[in-house]
Order: C-alpha cells, then sequence, then structure tokens
C-alpha cells in the first residue's frame, strides 16, 4: 500500500476521532504546529523515518517536545502510529490531515505562480476573485517563476489558468509554424 493511502487512512481517523470530541480546531492546531516543528527541523523527520530507532526512543521525543502543548488526543495517536511502526508517515498523515480540515470546512488551496511578487493590494484582489468563483474561502499563496517573464499562473486543485506572457509567446510561435507551413 502506497505511503500516501496509509497516511489519508491514519488522517480519516484522526479528523474522525476530533469531530467526534468536538475537538478539530485544538487538534488542527497542534497538527499544523507539528507540520512546522518537522517542517523546520529535518533531524527529528529523519529521527521518525529511522527504522533503528526504537518506538519508545521515538514516541519519547514527541512526548518531550509537544507534552504540555499538544491535546492528549493527539499525543495519544502518534503513539498509535509510532507503536505501528509508522513514525516515517507522520508528517505525510499530517499534511493529509489539514487537506481533509480545509475540504471539511469548505476551505480551498490556490496558487498564484508570478514573475515577480504580488503587491498585497494584487494579491487581496486575486485572493477575492477566486473566492467569489469557487464560493470559498481560499488560502492563497504566491510563489515566483521569473521565466513567466510576466502575468501570472493560477493553480486550483487539478484546474489552472495561465495568463504568462511566456505561455502567450508560446502560443503565438505554434501559430506561426502551423501558418508557415
Amino acid at each position: 500500500m502506497s505511503v500516501y493511502k496509509v497516511a489519508s487512512r491514519y488522517a480519516k481517523s484522526l479528523l474522525d476521532l476530533a469531530q467526534e470530541q468536538g475537538k478539530l480546531e485544538d487538534v488542527k492546531a497542534n497538527i499544523e504546529q507539528f507540520v512546522s516543528v518537522v517542517k523546520e527541523n529535518t533531524a527529528l523527520r529523519a529521527v521518525l523515518a529511522n527504522p533503528i530507532i526504537t518506538f519508545e526512543k521515538k514516541y519519547a521525543i514527541l512526548d518531550q517536545l509537544f507534552k504540555d502543548k499538544f491535546d492528549v488526543s493527539v499525543l495519544a495517536f502518534f503513539k498509535i502510529v509510532i507503536y505501528k511502526g509508522r513514525g516515517e508517515i507522520l508528517y505525510s498523515t499530517a499534511e493529509e490531515f489539514l487537506r481533509g480540515y480545509n475540504v471539511i470546512k469548505g476551505v480551498v488551496e490556490a496558487t498564484v505562480i508570478s514573475a515577480s511578487t504580488l503587491s498585497t493590494e494584487n494579491f487581496e484582489t486575486l485572493k477575492t476573485l477566486i473566492a467569489k468563483e469557487l464560493s470559498a474561502e481560499v488560502i492563497l499563496t504566491n510563489k515566483v517563476d521569473t521565466s513567466l517573464i510576466g502575468g501570472f499562473v493560477v493553480k486550483v486543485g487539478d484546474k489552472q489558468i495561465d495568463t504568462s506572457i511566456s505561455r502567450k509567446l508560446e502560443d503565438l510561435e505554434r501559430y506561426l509554424a502551423v501558418r508557415a507551413v
């Protein structure tokens, strides 16, 4: 079974538990903090993935880091996952949890790729337009790709809108190539 499938199943279990206990927002905050810590600390990620390190040590490390900060159900979940020999998927599971949370709350993640960083005004305008079009709350991130020359590319799920100058030049090149024949 793929890591993605396993992580998704564990994440679904944690989502269901959090909803059942009425702690969805608390658990989400804990998981966001966990993702942030693991993202910044590659050594922690390596420890969780290392099969030589015992389950007890892995859990002791997480317990030490998060004992007074996290809900007991989150720590118990971490313990179960680690003792099942799945410490390497905790990070993926946390990311899947956040995706599942967004689905439950009707939040959509979108990315705008532009030739330079968008101004705050343009960023907020684009975010508002996407939210209005999708009738959902939008989490928008801005990535920079100077090869676009100008314009932008918006990605929402598997949909993409490309208004970049580089794309228009490619289209023009294809058009002229067909016309020249």
